[in-house]
């Protein structure tokens, strides 16, 4: 039996109708960072699917990288970047292995990427985004919350597993609850969420 290939279990997300996450604009959350100017400097965005935030942050005047694993994701982002007139830079990219990049970011976006690691792939995601976010850097990261009821969607994050995960190299700037926008497959147009700000401690 052949291993299942990730790449191509999330290109078949972007098949057929929009998944759930896949909103076609900015999520809310992103939009009032963009107004109070967090976006800027270099910046990545990270799983960032068919790249309505990396646009988001490019227009904002970051100088923008998004990256996804799934190819048709990415293909999806860069045609919208050429159709808009947004200089914007997508490739394709596990996060787990952004080190490999060789670049240093003065801000990462995580909108939905975090709740889908399991407990195994987690602590090398976050030590993935440390190792790329120059001290002093932002994490700006939303991700699925415990409040959410019902079984469906991805897993549920609560907030001493999120503050768990940031623990040594990193600050807490802030942590509230907010929402995503969804496309309403599960009959309800919001699903409840964590918004973190998370900076990177620099070593002593």
């Amino acid at each position: 039996m052949s291993t299942p290939d990730p790449a191509r279990n999330w290109d078949d997300s972007y098949t057929g109708p929009p998944p759930p996450w896949d909103i076609g604009r900015p999520q809310p959350a992103f939009l009032r960072l963009a107004d109070a100017g967090a976006l800027t400097g270099e910046l990545l965005d990270a799983g960032c699917g068919t790249g309505e935030h990396t646009i988001l942050a490019a227009r904002s005047g970051a100088r923008a990288l998004g990256i996804d694993l799934s190819l048709r994701a990415v293909e999806i982002a860069r045609r919208k970047a050429i159709e808009r007139g947004v200089d914007a830079t997508f490739n394709v990219l596990d996060a787990l292995e952004l080190p490999t990049l060789g670049v240093a970011f003065d801000t990462v976006l995580d909108s939905g990427l975090f709740h889908v690691f399991d407990d195994a792939a987690r602590p090398r995601y976050v030590e993935a985004v440390r190792t790329v976010l120059r001290p002093g850097g932002h994490l700006h990261l939303m991700c699925f919350s415990d409040r959410q009821p019902g079984d469906w969607g991805p897993r549920r994050v609560t907030e001493p597993e999120l503050r768990a995960a940031f623990g040594p190299g990193w600050g807490v700037g802030s942590l509230v609850a907010d929402r995503f926008d969804i496309n309403p497959v599960f009959g309800t147009p919001t699903a409840e969420a964590w918004l973190a700000d998370l900076v990177r401690v620099a070593p002593r």
